[in-house]
């Protein structure tokens, strides 16, 4: 099996973290190598973070590089159309659609882009979802990075019960079984 590049983007704060263990998790109960690493400032919430997730029969090194991503899961649109470019040809953009207003923005130094979402689906098939309202409607606004992850596992190789195990060995026990719920309102999406 060739390598398997998945990179997470986001704001601090969003569970990128988490998302990350749960996808390395999945991956090692699965038998592959896997290789994770965060390259941006997890410390500052608010701040841009990009976490690699490589796995495969031998994975040699943590980082992805651009145009090789399979799948680009974005937690925020801007981080989505800022790191495209990481994304290969015919790979899958899971996107969740909210806007976080990053600090130049916050100071009127910059504006936000508009239409990001048209903009990417010019020349990427996104896949995307408001999970930030999916997971108030299952009465836990900090699961949204669960839902957006059982979106994206539908573009992976890996088994829907293989995932609930493994979300089960990876979040707090007392939110077992709300991440199952979220992980499969975004699988099912």
């Amino acid at each position: 099996m060739e390598t398997k590049n998945i990179m997470i983007v986001g704001v601090g704060g969003q569970g990128t973290l988490l998302t990350s263990r749960i996808l390395g998790g999945l991956m090692i109960e699965a038998g592959y190598d896997v290789k994770l690493s965060e390259v941006h400032g997890m410390a500052q919430r608010g701040g841009s973070v990009v976490t690699f997730v490589r796995y495969g029969k031998k994975v040699f090194e943590p980082i992805v590089e651009e145009g090789c991503a399979d799948v680009l899961i974005a937690f925020e649109r801007l981080e989505g159309l800022r790191y495209t470019h990481f994304l290969k040809d015919g790979g899958a953009l899971v996107l969740n659609d909210v806007r976080i207003d990053p600090m130049p923005v916050v100071t009127g130094a910059m504006e936000y882009p508009q239409k990001i979402i048209q903009t990417l689906s010019q020349n990427h098939k996104i896949y995307s979802v408001d999970a930030l309202s999916e997971a108030k409607k299952l009465g836990n606004s900090k699961v949204f990075n669960v839902i957006i992850l059982g979106l994206a596992a539908k573009h992976m190789e890996f088994k829907e019960e293989d995932w609930l195990k493994v979300i089960e060995k990876t979040v707090p026990a007392k939110t077992v079984e709300i991440n199952k719920l979220a992980f499969l309102k975004g699988y099912n999406l």
